[in-house]
């Protein structure tokens, strides 16, 4: 049994059974706050460049996967990003002046075609009414000149758009679609600056769990930091302890190999009991109950202790007395 649960284990007994008219400590652990670095994908780890125990700062790479499948789709959107923006700016600056002459060339054409399809319809139109002529021919020409007016039609609509420059609903079209372009390529670049694992705090590398060439399936964790701040005791409070602390209350932590406690202040204190559900206690029992509770050490020789060693945190009577006075009747 670990030192910190048999002191607890006889805390609790003595005070369930009345042996004790002190305040009770509080035992548990040092720990420091704890960063989960994950995976974005299942990509091979193609490099590590820390070691478990090193010492990092706020941005320095960590490891990295592989980036050549994402790599690639950054790329493609790259592209449909600077076709959607080339397209807006045709449309800003308008029809070139070269574009505008052959679209008017081409209706010269089709104008002059529709001259000549109405000319010889009407030619055989005379020849017809003198017999010479057969109705099968008539019908063929006036198709044709038809078909003619169509052409004329469709190239005076395409000169006369180029006249009149783009529209404010096609403007308005080739810039949605350039946001959306320019969306789709910025979700690509972050996914792929994440495949670099980096450090967001000062820390020391706890752990690396996989290793190089491996593929971390996504969510996976591939890196754990504690971090480089002093340390707190993460204790568990008695349940007569409970009623009477509130967080800011002061405290005393004694750690073992030193020969002064040091000085903390409570961070916070769980609301719900651990181990044992309340509802199944009897008055008696619930004397064992404890609550976890986070306590700040203000010491700065606190830095460089190492995390999980054993600690036991008495708080002050004053601040005790005070707050249990203050739940009273």
């Amino acid at each position: 049994m670990s030192s910190p649960l048999r002191s607890l284990l006889g805390v609790m007994l003595a005070v369930a059974c009345g042996e004790s008219s002190e305040i009770p400590p509080a035992v548990g652990t040092l720990e420091r706050d704890r960063v989960e670095l994950t995976a974005e994908s299942n990509d091979p780890i193609v490099e590590i460049v820390v070691r478990e125990g090193d010492r990092v700062r706020p941005g320095q790479l960590l490891l990295r996967l592989d980036d050549a499948q994402l790599g690639a789709q950054r790329l493609e959107r790259k592209a449909r990003r600077d076709q959607a923006m080339a397209r807006l700016a045709e449309l800003e600056r308008g029809p070139r002046q070269e574009a505008i002459a052959e679209a008017r060339a081409r209706l010269a054409g089709a104008e002059s075609v529709l001259a000549n399809a109405r000319r010889e319809l009407a030619r055989v139109q005379a020849l017809r009414s003198a017999d010479y002529e057969s109705e099968q021919r008539l019908d063929q020409l006036g198709e044709r000149r038809d078909e003619a007016i169509a052409r004329r039609d469709q190239a005076r609509a395409a000169y006369d758009a180029m006249i009149e420059g783009t529209t404010s609903e096609e403007l308005a079209q080739a810039r949605s679609a350039l946001a959306a372009a320019e969306s789709a390529l910025e979700a690509a670049s972050v996914r792929v600056d994440r495949l670099q694992v980096r450090s967001p705090i000062d820390a020391r590398v706890d752990a690396l769990p996989f290793e190089f060439g491996e593929r971390p399936p996504p969510g996976a964790t591939v890196a754990v930091l504690l971090a480089e701040r002093t340390p707190y005791a993460r204790v568990y409070v008695p349940e007569p302890l409970r009623i009477g602390l509130r967080p800011g209350a002061r405290a005393r932590v004694y750690v073992d190999g030193l020969d002064e406690p040091l000085a903390g202040r409570l961070r916070v204190v769980s609301h719900d009991a651990a181990f044992t559900p309340y509802y199944a206690l009897t008055q008696h029992d619930r004397g064992r109950l404890t609550y976890v509770a986070e306590v700040d050490l203000e010491d700065a020789a606190a830095e460089d202790l190492p995390s999980g060693i054993p600690v036991e945190v008495r708080f002050e009577p004053a601040a005790v007395a005070s707050r249990a006075a203050d739940s009273g009747p």
